[in-house]
């Protein structure tokens, strides 16, 4: 299922990053890799506040839709 779906405080594991080579590339800068675990922290006016490798990162919708756990 896509990163939008899971519950806010649940920790998952990160599945697949999709997308262009350009948007995979980026997610992975942010830490958001194959084998990693992301926990959802709070949803904000759109965006999705996520805790991925030790660091706390901001992101769209769009680009967690990405992202399937």
């Amino acid at each position: 299922m896509s990163l939008i779906f899971a519950d806010i405080g649940k920790e998952h594991i990160i599945k697949k990053v999709g997308g262009s080579p350009e948007v995979k590339k980026h997610l992975e800068n942010l830490g958001f890799v194959v084998g990693g675990n992301v926990t959802i922290i709070n949803e904000l006016a759109g965006n999705m506040i996520v805790n991925v490798k030790e660091a706390r990162v901001a992101i769209s919708k769009e680009m967690a839709r990405k992202i399937v756990i």
